[in-house]
């Protein structure tokens, strides 16, 4: 639940930061985009939460390592090779976002992350838009995403753990803001040849521990 609200608070830092650098008409002008993923999205986040208020923890462990392994080889995948685009007709094209949105909204809800590294690619394989607009538009389409799971984890009361950690929370949440800023100043200063393997890494290390918890 902690890293579900970090993640809520990096997206609204990142957001105005990100339509600075690319201006918020522009964005605008793509909203069809955004409108056909969240058409999945929102009932994949409503019901890959549910799904969480009820497995077991041991289950979620597991999908949780399974689900890392993906995020790193989607992440790999992404920043290592040129992303083409699927020209899809499009009768074909709104569906295909449709069920793609539906996919990454159970993820991030599971995961308690933005999504960004699914949608990212997603939207530049089906729409055929820059990586630079694809980034944009994948903070639009997971800030309400995620607010919709939260609607969800709230039902159950999930949240709770927030008010009995509320010191250690509002100390991450300084941090998730502080390192929003950093990182969006320090864009481009170090290479994604570094940067991309280590984060591969963290998420298999983190992926095996997870794997092997009881």
């Amino acid at each position: 639940m902690l890293n579900k609200a970090m993640s809520l608070v990096v997206v609204l830092t990142a957001l105005p930061a990100r339509l600075v650098a690319m201006p918020a008409a522009d964005v605008a002008s793509r909203w069809p985009v955004a409108v056909n993923l969240l058409a999945g999205s929102l009932l994949g986040a409503w019901a890959g939460a549910s799904w969480v208020v009820r497995m077991r923890s041991a289950t979620l462990y597991k999908v949780l390592a399974v689900l890392m392994v993906f995020m790193a080889a989607a992440l790999v995948l992404t920043h290592a090779t040129t992303l083409g685009t699927l020209d899809l007709p499009l009768w074909a094209q709104v569906p295909a976002g449709v069920v793609a949105g539906l996919g990454i909204g159970v993820v991030a809800a599971i995961m308690g992350v933005a999504g960004g590294e699914l949608l990212i690619p997603t939207i530049v394989l089906l729409f055929g838009e820059s990586i630079k607009t694809a980034g944009s538009l994948s903070l639009l389409v997971s800030l309400p995403t995620m607010l919709v799971a939260f609607a969800r984890y709230s039902r159950d009361g999930s949240f709770a753990v927030l008010g009995d950690n509320r010191c250690f929370a509002l100390v991450l949440a300084a941090g998730s803001v502080a390192g929003a800023v950093l990182g969006g100043s320090l864009l481009g200063v170090f290479s994604d040849a570094v940067l991309i393997p280590a984060l591969a890494v963290i998420l298999l290390v983190s992926a095996a521990k997870l794997a092997r918890h009881d």
